[in-house]
């Protein structure tokens, strides 16, 4: 929908959202009326450099072709319809990310927090059943970030911090451990411990990616242990880091998989991968969705991933996001760049604030967010060059160089 279709100005809309949205958002001052590849164009036409992806969603480009061709053909056949009929789009789906990445079963939600409120409940569930109703400790990492809604905002190793500010107590039977210490996973774990939950790069915490010591060890400490691992690929997953799926750069695999994001190419949907075995802990009624696994979303996310796939994006992530990585590393005022693939993060030291160089890159078009007044972090589609990161560079130099005066 286009401006010129409503008969509205820009400052009618931002005026309607001031008076009737809830807001919990930070708003760029400009209304995104059309977006493609790897730009938004505002109402009068100009441009913006998107190194923000819909926070890491549009991973083959902005409103690509094949995945709107697809949501387009779906709206006209089956727009919706509840989980009991078969449906085309959600049965090839489940087969296409279940032969990709190696998993049994698929179960489909419509959000990251959803898939990840899954993947608790399926490793609870689990774990009771198979050991008994003490079975249900799950351990995560401090500075991690798993999503918003109960299960998802109690796993968030940031307690009194961040996401959980405000809300009373969080729900019981989660521990916390520091980010790559192995032993101290080890030792947070009890008699009563069913799985460890793991971002393989941390993206709210400051985009500090695993150690292959440390993932290559938990894997070993839960199969010795009989301890689920459950792996949040939420960010990560889908080409993101330089293969299909983060934890393929450790060469390892999960108990359970979470899912999201870049999967829908711009549809909202998440899912949850399993092995045969701890996939059995969900029976009739023992989760739902009424959206999850949409037949739309499923039709886009089928595109999506075939794009993804197809055009290699994942060697492009792991190629183009070393080159942007080494050219952020000669910035001014840069402490650290961190980063796996094309999820990056540049930590400034005491003299530049990060909140600034975002609102500068915003002014200069660059679209990039700030984690805290250190670290900037950008996840841009998978489809950019070498020339794209040339062009986010000079503007964020920039940026850095006038916040410097």
């Amino acid at each position: 929908m286009k401006l010129k279709e409503t008969g509205y100005t820009a400052q009618d809309i931002k005026d309607k959202v001031d008076k009737y949205m809830i807001e919990t958002y930070e708003r760029m001052d400009f209304v995104c009326e059309t977006a493609k590849d790897q730009y938004l164009y505002d109402e009068k036409g100009e441009k913006y450099l998107d190194f923000y992806a819909g926070i890491a969603v549009n991973s083959s480009g902005n409103c690509n072709e094949k995945v709107v061709e697809a949501v387009i053909d779906q709206v006209q056949d089956v727009m919706h319809t509840f989980n009991y009929p078969y449906t085309i789009p959600q049965a090839l789906l489940a087969e296409k990310i279940c032969t990709t990445i190696g998993m049994d079963k698929i179960f489909f939600q419509n959000s990251g927090t959803e898939a990840n409120e899954a993947m608790i409940k399926m490793a609870r569930k689990y774990g009771i059943e198979k050991y008994g109703p003490n079975k249900y400790h799950i351990v995560t990492a401090k500075m991690g970030f798993h999503g918003r809604t109960f299960g998802a905002m109690s796993a968030t190793g940031q307690p009194g911090n961040g996401c959980q500010i405000g809300f009373g107590p969080m729900a019981y039977g989660f521990s916390y451990a520091p980010y790559n210490d192995l032993q101290a996973f080890k030792d947070s774990c009890t008699e009563n411990t069913i799985a460890i939950m793991i971002e393989p790069v941390q993206g709210e915490g400051g985009v500090h990616p695993a150690t292959p010591e440390f993932m290559t060890g938990l894997r070993e400490f839960c199969n010795e242990k009989g301890i689920l691992l459950l792996i949040d690929e939420v960010q990560t997953g889908w080409c993101r880091t330089g293969k299909v799926m983060s934890y393929m750069n450790y060469g390892i695999k999960p108990d359970i998989v979470s899912m999201a994001k870049a999967l829908g190419g711009g549809m909202p949907i998440g899912a949850i991968c399993a092995t045969e075995e701890v996939a059995k802990a969900f029976t009739a009624g023992s989760h739902g969705t009424t959206f999850g696994g949409h037949p739309v979303s499923c039709a886009a996310a089928l595109a999506e991933v075939k794009e993804l796939l197809d055009r290699n994006l994942a060697d492009n992530a792991a190629k183009t996001g070393k080159y942007f990585r080494c050219k952020l590393s000669t910035l001014p005022h840069v402490k650290e760049v961190r980063g796996q693939g094309l999820l990056v993060g540049v930590e400034f030291d005491g003299g530049i604030n990060a909140i600034e160089v975002k609102h500068e890159c915003l002014n200069r078009r660059l679209l990039i967010t700030a984690i805290d007044a250190h670290t900037i972090r950008m996840v841009p589609p998978l489809i950019i060059d070498e020339k794209d990161c040339d062009e986010a560079y000079e503007i964020i130099r920039a940026s850095v160089e006038a916040l410097s005066v």
